[in-house]
């Protein structure tokens, strides 16, 4: 008897042609595939674009900071052995002038008796988080601030009964420009200016400013609540080390001396509750995405059977059919993961140049929300290409 000749070896395919097969299943069914990557892309693209929104504005406010305020130190007083509150000397302002290095120095006071209202007819006790504190006329100097309408307090002005708005006490009184009148310790006080946010003085935007000899009038004892001091930037650290005993050389452990701009700039590092936030929102919009990948790579094997017993019937294997479904599936999310990360980076590259803060790409991001949806992408695909690869040719031709 003859023995038949054996069957040849089934062909091994190549890298190329798996990506190639892969793309003809998408490019035979466009509108589908367009609308299943569609939301893998918005899932990289919100990861890729809030993380890097994220990080650019964490860039762009430090350095704003370090602009405006790496040689700003604030002194407040703390309290005595009892538990009081200290107060500072009367020529703590002066002495502070006289360290080798500083620029400027100004002083606030808490005016503890009075609260500014819109009209007489309100509570006095309905603060709305508001205070009136009396300054000196060269505050705004030492804090780079600027006002946003009308002018700041000086040393004429000071002595009447003339009122400066910080941003947040404007907002809340209602006022967004210089001419209204509020209401402070049972006097009538025209408002002369309206200031911008301060960031590294809060406490100024949530307060009433009013001229420090005027303060004497509403019940102000004459004692500052908090130094203002800026030097230059290679003095920094010394005129940090001699503040307190200058200030109080006879106890200078009642002074708290601190750096506004390395504060902010520790909150504003410490951000990674915010960037966990941020993934989570990008890593739900991928799992969803994934679920219609596999969607509709089942639906695409129930639509293909005679396509997949055409090709085992002519030799494939079963192995080749599970790549082919594999590699499309990959295909897939790989192509909406590389346009949602051209959407995010737009976006951030945008912002950026709105905001006017330097560009700096998420490049973690970037890598992790692709190599998510690739590796969404072949989980999905695994099921439907099994299922494609356990089809027999005569099972699928018949169909």
């Amino acid at each position: 008897m003859i023995s038949a000749p054996p069957l040849p070896e089934p062909a091994r395919p190549r890298a190329t042609d798996l990506i190639r097969t892969g793309l003809d299943g998408l490019r035979g069914r466009p509108l589908r595939a367009v609308l299943s990557a569609l939301g893998i892309a918005i899932g990289v693209a919100a990861m890729v674009g809030l993380a890097g929104i994220s990080t650019i504005s964490r860039a762009g406010l430090i350095a704003d900071i370090r602009a405006l305020g790496s040689t700003l130190l604030t002194a407040s007083p703390g309290r005595t052995v009892t538990g009081q509150e200290a107060t500072f000397p009367e020529s703590a302002q002066r002495m502070v002038a006289r360290i080798p290095g500083v620029t400027d120095v100004s002083a606030i006071g808490l005016v503890e008796d009075a609260t500014v209202r819109r009209t007489d007819k309100i509570n006095p006790a309905e603060t709305n988080g508001l205070a009136v504190r009396a300054v000196r006329a060269d505050l705004l100097g030492t804090l780079r601030g600027t006002v946003r309408s009308g002018t700041f307090l000086n040393d004429a002005t000071g002595r009447y009964p003339v009122v400066v708005l910080g941003a947040l006490a404007a907002d809340r009184l209602g006022i967004d420009r210089a001419g209204a009148h509020v209401y402070i310790a049972g006097r009538w006080h025209l408002v002369v200016g309206v200031l911008d946010r301060l960031v590294l003085a809060p406490e100024i935007d949530r307060s009433a400013l009013v001229g420090w000899d005027h303060a004497a009038a509403l019940g102000f004892r004459g004692h500052a609540s908090l130094l203002y001091e800026r030097s230059t930037a290679d003095t920094v650290t010394s005129v940090h080390e001699v503040l307190a005993r200058t200030i109080d050389p006879e106890h200078p452990g009642r002074v708290e001396v601190s750096s506004p701009a390395r504060e902010l700039e520790a909150e504003i590092a410490a951000g990674d509750a915010f960037d966990a936030l941020l993934a989570g929102v990008g890593a739900v919009a991928l799992l969803a995405g994934g679920v219609g990948v596999a969607n509709v790579m089942v639906i695409s094997v129930l639509e293909r059977r005679r396509e997949i017993g055409l090709r085992r019937a002519l030799g494939a294997t079963r192995c080749q059919i599970r790549l082919q479904f594999l590699t499309e599936a990959v295909a897939l999310t790989t192509l909406g993961a590389a346009a949602g990360a051209a959407l995010g980076l737009a976006a951030a590259s945008a912002y950026a140049v709105v905001m006017g803060w330097p560009l700096i790409l998420p490049v973690g991001p970037v890598v992790s929300g692709t190599g998510a949806a690739v590796l969404i992408g072949a989980v999905a695909g695994l099921y439907p290409a099994r299922r494609a690869a356990r089809l027999s040719p005569t099972e699928a031709l018949a169909a």
